[in-house]
């Protein structure tokens, strides 16, 4: 393994000499007898940073593919570069991964709004741009899009699941909402809204956004809690989370919480927040927290643990996006091997948008991975769960997220 720091990229260049069964064979650029090429941005650094460890955790996760004899005798080079949660950076980089370095396919890019500024360009030149870590809900676009697929459940659905909690259970809601102004907390709003259904605009008392540049959301708390609302929905990434969870006590306003699910780790959201602040907070949750007292003697979660200790020694064992980056590259590594020894960028398209009940072992228990040439949304299911003050606690049912 080579690791190579400029600044701008971390390349993870993981071996490449292991021959395969002779045979009839396809390969597009990316991909030989040898080596699968895989290219992937995230924000190492900038406002999103605490997202930077997904990346490091894929990293970990193809060496030890690798480690095993990779994909059918082939071996991944995953070439990760940082894009600072910058939407120019992240074009850039995708151009240099794709003219450059020539990959196979994009797996993982992370964010809303660094994801569509790419998501043309990697549509018109027919690369596959996989699993893409936003849960925005236009990634599930087959007719439009159909070299871009999701993975998590999407914003809207997941937005209708709390809406459709608190008309079920906060009849007297008076709600407030902080949103990042860009497609990701948008998708999230809308689908909120669309939950609410007619009684949207009665319920919802004050609308807040923020940009990502900004320093901080702290004003827009104090106006939230100047509007009498006593349900919050946070609309967040995790930098602004942990601020407005701040933010909130120390003001002494105590709403009702709802956090988007992509802003829900204990480690990188809840305890710079403070965890005391943070307890009663309600997100929505698919992949078990290895924290979780229930898991503890999981034979997944331990499995997992013995992974991070001997691939990612470095990376925080109870932040659940290390979780995330561990499942996330299952699903492609599935993939992958179902591809055999037709490695085209439309074969990849079509093994992706053809699986069937996978489940994973750390999804939570009754959520299944399915796809379709016309549904490319993989998970689609979610539960409840309310923070104790240490812990998440799951509470309900699975819920369908559409």
């Amino acid at each position: 393994m080579v690791r190579r720091w400029g600044g701008l990229a971390l390349v993870l260049v993981l071996g490449l000499a292991v021959g395969v069964a002779t045979g009839a064979k396809q390969y597009d650029p990316g991909a030989s007898d040898t080596e699968i090429k895989i290219g992937n941005t995230n924000p190492y650094s900038g406002p999103a940073s605490s997202y930077g460890t997904i990346g490091r955790a894929l990293a970990a996760y193809f060496k030890m593919v690798n480690e095993k004899g990779g994909i059918h005798g082939r071996k991944i080079t995953f070439i990760s570069y940082d894009d600072g949660y910058s939407p120019p950076k992240t074009v850039e980089q995708v151009r240099r991964l794709v003219e450059r370095d020539q990959v196979l396919l994009l797996f993982n890019t992370l964010g809303t709004p660094t994801n569509t500024a790419i998501w043309e360009y990697v549509n018109r030149r027919k690369i596959p741009h996989l699993f893409v870590a936003t849960g925005a809900t236009k990634w599930g676009d087959p007719e439009g899009h159909p070299w871009t697929m999701g993975w998590q459940p999407n914003y809207q659905s997941e937005g209708r699941i709390y809406a459709k909690y608190i008309l079920q259970h906060l009849p007297q809601a008076r709600i407030g909402i902080l949103y990042q102004n860009d497609d990701y907390g948008k998708d999230y709003v809308k689908g909120f809204k669309d939950g609410l259904g007619d009684k949207a605009a009665d319920l919802i008392v004050l609308e807040q956004s923020y940009e990502v540049t900004d320093p901080t959301v702290e004003s827009q708390i104090i106006n939230l809690k100047n509007s009498g609302a006593n349900v919050f929905f946070n609309v967040t990434i995790p930098k602004f989370a942990a601020q407005a969870i701040r933010k909130a006590a120390e003001i002494g306003w105590q709403p009702v919480h709802f956090l988007n699910s992509v802003s829900n780790s204990i480690e990188a959201v809840l305890r710079p927040a403070g965890l005391d602040n943070a307890r009663g907070i309600i997100s929505a949750f698919y992949l078990k927290d290895p924290d979780d007292p229930q898991w503890q003697d999981d034979p997944a979660v331990q499995e997992w643990r013995a992974w991070m200790r001997r691939y990612y020694p470095e990376g925080n064992i109870h932040d659940v996006f290390n979780v995330y980056a561990y499942s996330v590259a299952q699903t492609l590594v599935h993939v992958l091997e179902r591809c055999g020894d037709t490695l085209t960028r439309a074969n990849v398209m079509r093994q992706a948008a053809s699986i069937k009940d996978l489940t994973l072992p750390m999804l939570l228990p009754g959520i299944t991975i399915n796809t379709s040439p016309t549904d490319f949304y993989p998970i689609e299911q979610l539960q409840l769960g309310r923070f104790d003050g240490t812990k998440w606690v799951l509470f309900g049912e699975v819920l369908a997220a559409r």
